[in-house]
């Protein structure tokens, strides 16, 4: 009897201890779960309040869903991408060695991640069981003291946290990140307590601020997965520790490990300057946006103004005098920092933007689209969505083929004949990279990006990227509210968004007007509303909504030229085309044989057609028009004579500068010399 009174009352502690731990779990489903945090204005919307139904961006996910998420899969739990084979092996579930770069567990939770959101959408249960054994397999891979890093496991001679190179933290920021995602979207918890055991032990590891390891951080994903995790499970050492590791930078003298190379440290890793002083936005640009990612969510949780200071600082410096036309980020593969610290795949100095040689790594766009989507919500300005747009419809798209297979590593803005992509060995994208990290964060950002369609703000919803979707949430009062968004965004500018049910009091629906559109207008029930000059903005309309109610956007798609700031060099009398968000290129394709695109020059007064072509390239808008070849009879001569040179004009076609390189190894550039008319 004593033993059955003992045993109940073991059951019913075991059980006290289970639900009060799930009652400290958020059941808020954001992708960013900002809904308790209380230094933001725009609140996420939950994972798959918002679908795509037709258009642009609902060709990229249903490419996604059914090409690019089980092609991945098919790649990294094989013998080409290793990265579950590394996860058996450290398992004890499998022999052999482990392969692939430091980071690769981190390639593998980013691909799951992106089949999450595939599922949140159609609840294949094929797809939830294959992750579920996946999660079996990491589980029984991690280490009783919560460590879990398959190299470090399978490598029997090599110990955790002492060597920065390994990305151990990486891997962790993206397993916390991916973990949280998981519960939100399947309420089970089994991946979660891997993450949290993992953190349990970094907080273990780092919270005592050990001085070996003071400069330990290096690509610093750990930050937000932290902020992600303490959002799940309301632990707040995981935001404890997430603000140590920006603490952490630029503070400690103490010499790096003797394995750390000379140009792994100072600006290279962001540890020359303590964060809180920061002015620009210095070294490795993945790391760096990652970092500075990270700096926003923590802000969003305590409002330190130190923080946001600086954030805003960096992101002036990148946007103003640092990011390429695409939105692309990292301007060079080897470079100094305005300290003239060693640097690589970097923002290097302010106004330095080759064409050529630009790096852009597919990783750093993506990361400078996440870090403004967190101050999006931060501030609630347009701004930032201008730049996720921008990235998005251009250096993002860039990083895979239209076929959904095949990837570049960086994303130029200029190749001619013989030239490697942003010193790299590659000329084209190719199916298989073995540094993998660009590809699955590239699938998982389409996978997710309805998500950052729109926000709910303080009193309504912003309306904050354009394209064929239904939204159907809650507003921050609870009521509910269902839109539908008709368009066929970017090759056209009408956009039409329908109420379809709403609350019957009055509430706000803030329409983007992005920066590049001048003229815009705007109407609700075909009457004109008033729209402000200043372009880059949000339009509120407050009124008392009623089913049926259509906002139409009218946004001029006009073709204007760009040129660059004149501090860049690479750029003096040269243009760049747009038609409203789609940066242009020319490409060896569109030319006549032999023709080399660095001899063609725009007139500034010739008119480009834009001309839908639904077949081609996986159906674009491509533009027409006049240019000019420069023929010289002095070739190959370093400083031919200008009198030994004739022009002709010829048609050329210009195309989507993320639809370049699918038709072959080819020349292409995105800025060309102006002949001014």
């Amino acid at each position: 009897m004593k033993s059955q009174t003992y045993f109940l009352t073991i059951t019913t502690f075991v059980l006290g201890v289970i639900c009060a731990t799930a009652q400290k779990l958020d059941s808020n489903k954001g992708i960013v779960n900002n809904s308790n945090s209380p230094s933001v204005t725009f609140k996420s919307i939950e994972i798959g309040d918002c679908q795509w139904t037709d258009g642009f961006w609902a060709d990229k996910y249903k490419s996604a869903e059914e090409v690019m998420v089980p092609h991945m899969e098919s790649i990294l739990t094989g013998d080409i991408g290793h990265a579950l084979n590394n996860f058996k092996i450290a398992a004890g579930l499998k022999e052999g060695k482990f392969q692939g770069m430091h980071w690769h567990d981190g390639d593998f939770y980013k691909w799951m991640e992106a089949a999450m959101y595939i599922y949140a959408n159609n609840r294949d249960k094929d797809i939830l069981k294959r992750l579920d054994s996946y999660i079996e397999i990491i589980g029984k891979a991690q280490e009783e003291s919560g460590y879990l890093h398959s190299e470090i496991s399978i490598k029997k001679d090599l110990k955790p946290y002492t060597e920065r190179r390994f990305h151990e933290m990486y891997n962790s920021g993206h397993l916390y990140i991916a973990a949280s995602i998981y519960y939100r979207i399947t309420g089970k918890t089994k991946f979660l307590d891997i993450a949290v055991k993992n953190a349990d032990n970094l907080y273990k590891v780092f919270s005592p601020e050990p001085e070996q390891l003071a400069r330990f951080g290096f690509n610093q994903v750990q930050i937000t997965g932290l902020v992600e995790l303490y959002r799940t499970t309301g632990n707040k050492n995981y935001l404890e520790l997430a603000q140590l590791f920006i603490d952490m930078r630029g503070r400690s003298k103490v010499k790096p490990h003797p394995t750390v190379r000379f140009n792994m440290i100072g600006d290279m890793t962001q540890e020359r300057t303590p964060f809180r002083k920061e002015t620009e936005a210095v070294g490795h640009a993945v790391l760096g946006l990652y970092m500075y990612t990270g700096a926003a969510d923590i802000y969003a949780e305590t409002g330190e103004k130190a923080l946001i200071n600086s954030l805003d600082h960096i992101w002036e410096n990148i946007v103003e005098k640092k990011m390429f036309i695409t939105g692309a980020c990292g301007q060079a593969h080897d470079g100094g920092s305005s300290h003239r610290d060693f640097v690589h795949e970097a923002f290097t100095l302010d106004y330095q933007m080759h064409n050529s040689y630009s790096y852009n790594e597919t990783c750093a766009n993506l990361c400078n689209a996440m870090f403004n989507y967190r101050m999006l919500s931060i501030k609630g300005e347009s701004k930032y969505a201008d730049i996720i747009e921008t990235v998005m419809f251009n250096s993002a798209l860039s990083g895979i083929d239209i076929q959904g297979k095949n990837y570049f590593y960086t994303n130029p803005l200029r190749r001619s004949e013989g030239q490697h992509l942003g010193g790299t060995d590659y000329k084209t994208r190719v199916p298989y990279i073995p540094c993998f990290c660009c590809p699955p964060n590239l699938v998982r950002t389409i996978a997710k990006l309805s998500n950052w369609a729109y926000n709910l703000s303080p009193n309504g919803v912003a309306i904050n990227l354009y394209g064929g979707n239904t939204l159907n949430t809650r507003l921050l009062d609870g009521s509910k509210l269902k839109l539908s968004q008709t368009t066929a965004y970017p090759w056209e500018g009408s956009v039409n968004i329908k109420i379809e049910s709403c609350k019957k009091a009055p509430f706000d629906i803030l329409v983007r007007i992005p920066d590049w559109a001048t003229n815009t207008k705007l109407f609700v029930n075909n009457e004109e509303i008033p729209v402000s000059s200043k372009r880059g903005s949000y339009v509120t309309i407050q009124r008392k909504w009623r089913r049926g109610d259509v906002i139409k956007l009218a946004l001029p798609m006009e073709t204007k030229l760009y040129t660059g700031h004149n501090r860049i060099e690479e750029t003096r009398n040269q243009v760049a085309i747009k038609r409203g968000p789609v940066v242009y290129c020319l490409e060896s394709a569109d030319l006549p044989m032999d023709i080399d695109v660095l001899d063609v020059y725009l007139p500034s007064k010739t008119v480009l057609t834009p001309s839908y072509e639904k077949e081609f390239l996986g159906g674009v808008t491509t533009l027409t028009g006049q240019v000019r070849l420069k023929k010289s009879t002095d070739e190959g001569a370093m400083y031919p004579s200008i009198e030994k040179t004739t022009w002709e004009n010829i048609k050329a076609k210009f195309i989507p500068y993320y639809t370049w390189s699918n038709r072959g190894e080819g020349e292409m550039t995105v800025f060309l010399p102006l002949i001014w008319e």
